[in-house]
């Protein structure tokens, strides 16, 4: 513990899901795994900031109890409705090397940044779990469909940011955060169930440990034009590729959970995943489309957010904003001069 390294066995039983059109929410998703680990990790440990039972991180196995002054074996930390002081005192559960985690609605990551942006400066391996990550929220409107704050995070040196695309990709990234021993980590999930894709159709998620990867491509390799989203997008340009391909196009799909990963990796790698001749490119992502340029360049298209959002239910935000596929193919179409 003292030397942060892992006990033996300890991402043993981390679920595997299978394929399922329907799908799960990544905050299920990420409740099932914090249950294991917090069984496979004596010293690991944390809650939410007042909603843990809509983030999903109550952890809820026999014995796992609540952290109290009559017992300071308890697992669950109930921090109230406070949330940078509860990701100050996620860094200083992590000062004591103990692996800790806070969480909350990704919304009120602006509460927690001031702390978040110092466990970066002192290199801790926080946790910080974020749900209801976009318009998934539906009639609760702007004030808790976060835009802005995806790039904001990105920004901040050292900081890991992760928004994963369905449940095993989840699961994975929670493989790659727990083995960190010097970087933050923020795991920005959604509320709503997302489509588990077939990995045997499409690429193994282990492929998020490398910030992005191909997940589908048409035959033969060699795309036309690609697709790259996050999170809840994924399934989307998984949707929107399947179009394309079918009409012909040699559409590529990138599931990119980690800008931060992904700049990582070997410019080889950055390459091969996306090769700098195929320059018809669209990202899609529920999100501010800052930054985005250095993926798809000036002449790519963005499909995200340029104003805040609205109050009305998911299907209808989607169709209002361009998020359906539908509107994906022909944004790539049009990359390609196929309108």
């Amino acid at each position: 513990m003292q030397r942060r390294e892992l006990p033996a066995g300890w991402d043993r039983n981390l679920p595997v899901f299978p394929a399922d059109a329907k799908g799960i929410a990544g905050r299920d998703a990420s409740g099932q795994a914090l249950n294991v680990l917090a069984q496979n990790i004596p010293w690991f440990l944390g809650g939410s900031a007042d909603l843990g039972p809509s983030n999903k991180t109550t952890l809820t196995y026999e014995g796992a109890g609540d952290f109290e002054a009559d017992n300071p074996a308890g697992k669950n930390l109930h921090f109230g409705i406070r949330e940078h002081a509860m990701a100050a005192i996620v860094n200083g559960l992590s000062l004591s090397k103990l692996r800790a985690f806070g969480a909350t609605f990704f919304i009120f990551s602006d509460y927690a940044r001031p702390a978040i942006r110092l466990s970066a400066l002192m290199e801790l391996p926080t946790i910080f779990i974020f749900t209801h990550d976009a318009m998934g929220d539906g009639e609760d409107g702007p004030t808790h469909q976060p835009v802005e704050h995806l790039a904001s995070l990105r920004a901040i040196p050292g900081l890991v940011t992760l928004r994963p695309g369905d449940a095993n990709e989840v699961i994975e990234a929670y493989r790659y955060i727990m083995q960190l021993r010097h970087e933050p980590a923020v795991l920005v999930l959604s509320r709503q169930p997302l489509p588990t894709l077939d990995r045997q159709k499409y690429a193994p998620a282990s492929g998020v440990a490398r910030g992005a990867y191909v997940l589908g491509d048409a035959a033969g390799g060699n795309p036309e034009v690609i697709l790259i989203a996050s999170g809840s997008e994924v399934s989307l340009a998984v949707e929107a590729h399947e179009q394309l391909v079918a009409e012909g196009i040699r559409s590529r799909v990138v599931s990119m959970p980690s800008w931060d990963i992904f700049e990582q990796q070997t410019q080889e790698y950055q390459d091969s995943v996306l090769p700098p001749q195929v320059t018809a490119r669209v990202a899609v992502e529920q999100a501010s489309t800052f930054g985005w340029e250095r993926y798809v360049g000036r002449s790519g298209r963005m499909i995200g957010m340029h104003t805040f959002g609205a109050s009305a239910p998911l299907k209808e935000l989607q169709r209002k904003f361009g998020f359906e596929p539908d509107q994906v193919a022909a944004a790539a179409k049009a990359q390609l001069g196929r309108t």
